[in-house]
């Protein structure tokens, strides 16, 4: 028997058989057929028109950001990353507000980069999507390695926040990132 393969093809099947694949397809759209069909109810025919569009948009995203083999997520680390999630979310939200609300606009906006060590595409979405929650950021551009981020204030150094908010996600997707020469921005 011969080993798994590494990485996803280019068509999001991971190497598998094509029966497997059409099978895992045909699961997949009939999963999300479901959970449309579950959210809008039968009484609608016409909700199809942006139901079938959205189905095939959502078998063609899980396809195309599985985990590679044996890759899966970490449960254990999806519920530590929960509680990091709404209270990133909460500073996230009190600092924008307070920055534009203040009497004094505490802003000096621009563009940092900053190289990512997440393997798998899954997480590197995941943290990308991720990084708006950190007070005073935004994802601007993913080019290979390298993420651009929009900052409200880049007096202050981001780093140690986008390197910590990326351990967890490495964890949450059961990724070692490395310990010596951690990204900088």
């Amino acid at each position: 028997m011969s080993s798994p393969p590494s990485s996803v093809d280019r068509d999001g099947t991971q190497g598998r058989s094509p029966v497997l694949a059409a099978l895992s397809v045909s699961v997949l759209t009939v999963l999300f057929a479901g959970l449309w069909l579950t959210l809008v109810g039968p009484t609608d025919p016409g909700s199809w028109i942006i139901g079938v569009p959205a189905v095939i948009a959502a078998v063609w995203a899980r396809q195309r950001l599985a985990p590679a083999p044996g890759r899966g997520l970490s449960l254990l680390g999806a519920l530590r990353f929960l509680p990091v999630f709404l209270i990133e979310s909460f500073k996230g939200g009190i600092d924008v507000a307070r920055r534009v609300l203040g009497t004094r606009l505490r802003v000096e906006p621009g563009l940092l980069t900053y190289r990512l060590s997440l393997d798998s595409r899954a997480a590197r979405v995941f943290f990308v999507d991720l990084v708006s929650l950190l007070p005073g950021t935004l994802s601007a551009d993913l080019q290979g390695d390298t993420l651009v981020v929009h900052a409200l204030d880049c007096r202050v150094d981001a780093a140690p926040e986008l390197l910590r908010l990326e351990r967890h996600v490495a964890r949450v997707f059961r990724e070692r990132l490395p310990e010596q020469g951690a990204p900088t921005p």
